[in-house]
C-alpha cells in the first residue's frame, strides 16, 4: 500500500455502513465511531440518548493509488437514502444523520461537487439532505461495535 488517507462518512447504522466500505477494493481498514457533536468521548448510550450531537460514523483508511474519494463518494451515496434527514429506515434520530466529514479542502470540494451532480442529475426523487461539515474529534465505539457484521453475521442495526 502507499500512502494512505482518512475519509469519514455517517449514513445511518454504522455497522452496515462499515460493511459496505470494508468491501471496497483498497480500503486498509476502517472503524466505526462518533464525530460532529460537542461531547467529549462519548458512549453510545449517550449517543443514543440525543444530547451528543454526534454522528455514528465511519472513519475509512484508504490507499489513494488503489481506490479514490470520489469512488469512495459513490459508495456513500449508494448505501443509504441521503435524502433522509436524521434517520435511515427504522432508524430514527440525529446520530443517524447522513454526513460527509471531510479532511481537506479538496475533500470538501470532490464531496460538494458530488452532490450538486446528483442533484442536476435527479439521481434522487427528494432533495439531498447530505451534511457536509471539516471532520472533527473521532471518538472511536465500544468494541462490541467494531466489524459487527463481521462477528454476528447479521444485517440488523438492532442491539
Amino acid at each position: 500500500m502507499g500512502a494512505e488517507e482518512k475519509a469519514t462518512f455517517a449514513a445511518g447504522c454504522f455497522w452496515g455502513v462499515e460493511n459496505a466500505f470494508r468491501k471496497v477494493k483498497g480500503v486498509a481498514r476502517t472503524r466505526v465511531g462518533y464525530t460532529g457533536g460537542h461531547t467529549a468521548n462519548p458512549t453510545y448510550e449517550q449517543v443514543c440518548g440525543h444530547g451528543t450531537g454526534h454522528a455514528e460514523a465511519v472513519e475509512v483508511v484508504y490507499d489513494p493509488a488503489i481506490t479514490s474519494f470520489e469512488d469512495l463518494l459513490e459508495t456513500f451515496w449508494s448505501i443509504h437514502d441521503p435524502t433522509q434527514r436524521d434517520r435511515q429506515g427504522p432508524d430514527v434520530g440525529t446520530q443517524y444523520r447522513s454526513a460527509i466529514f471531510f479532511h481537506d479542502e479538496g475533500q470538501r470540494e470532490a464531496a460538494v461537487a458530488s452532490m450538486e451532480r446528483l442533484e442536476k442529475e435527479g439521481r434522487f426523487r427528494l432533495p439531498i439532505a447530505t451534511e457536509i461539515a471539516r471532520a472533527a474529534e473521532f471518538y472511536e465505539a465500544e468494541d462490541y461495535h467494531q466489524q459487527y457484521h463481521e462477528k454476528h453475521g447479521t444485517s440488523s442495526c438492532d442491539l
